[in-house]
């Protein structure tokens, strides 16, 4: 199963995947157009046994594999295996549909506005969406601490706002503070006994980082914080949602 699909179980926004349909010279064959009719984006083509071609679409915000019969009059939808069982349709559909994904949406991270946590050259990174007011990002917070300090592992805070009514001013006065690390860092560090106050006049450029990262968690129809993303041993694009468990806090910050 391509490392994706869990995450695409979600519904990952449209606004994210603007991944590169076939080249327009490359005539596509009449079948193929019928379904693209349909709302299919045809992304790529790959080899395929028995005078089949196969083509690789996106669907929904999903991967699907298409088959066109050698007479170019009929399709197939599906994933195919061979004698053994071996799914032939998992590799193209990684390749042509999945691993865009995941790079496009870890280059929306990266382009975000996040407040970082740890040493900017460790060489893990994190992402995760998290909200002043939220208990279970202060867990995370505390539980991801001995690989922050050790210099393997840097989080990268993407502030929102959706728990209480203060919670967006209240991410308005971390990200418009002088020194938006230190003060992120006090403020998990108090846990409930923070001294954090909402800001009152937000400057307009902090309410535009606000707003944006928003829309990157509305366009991935994420409803609750902590929401964190990282890249498996395989650059992978994994999620997390809530603080996790023991076992799965190595698999997302590594070994210590």
């Amino acid at each position: 199963m391509p490392r994706l699909r869990h995450l695409l179980t979600l519904t990952l926004g449209a606004a994210l995947l603007h991944l590169p349909s076939l080249q327009a010279a490359e005539e596509l064959p009449e079948a193929i157009k019928k379904i693209e009719a349909k709302g299919a984006k045809i992304v790529g083509q790959f080899d395929a046994p028995d005078g089949l071609r196969g083509y690789a679409a996106q669907y929904q915000n999903r991967g699907m594999a298409l088959y066109l019969t050698p007479d170019g009059k009929h399709v197939l939808l599906g994933n195919l295996y061979d004698e053994t069982g071996n799914d032939l349709s998992s590799a193209p559909l990684e390749k042509l549909v999945y691993a865009p994904m995941a790079k496009e949406i870890w280059a929306k991270f990266e382009a975000s506005n996040w407040i970082q946590d740890g040493d900017k050259n460790a060489p893990r990174t994190v992402y995760l969406f998290s909200d002043p007011n939220c208990p279970y990002c202060n867990m995370f917070w505390e539980q991801a601490r001995p690989w922050v300090k050790a210099g393997k592992v840097q989080l990268r805070h993407i502030m929102v706002g959706i728990i209480r009514e203060d919670s967006p001013a209240k991410a308005a006065a971390l990200m418009a503070a002088k020194d938006p690390a230190k003060a992120l860092e006090e403020h998990e560090k108090a846990g409930k006994g923070s001294s954090l106050k909402a800001l009152k006049d937000i400057p307009k450029s902090v309410q535009a980082q606000l707003a944006a990262n928003m829309q990157l968690m509305q366009d991935l129809e994420l409803e609750a914080t902590p929401a964190i993303f990282y890249l498996d041993d395989k650059g992978g694009l994994q999620q997390q949602q809530g603080a996790p468990t023991p076992d799965k806090l190595v698999k997302i910050l590594g070994p210590k």
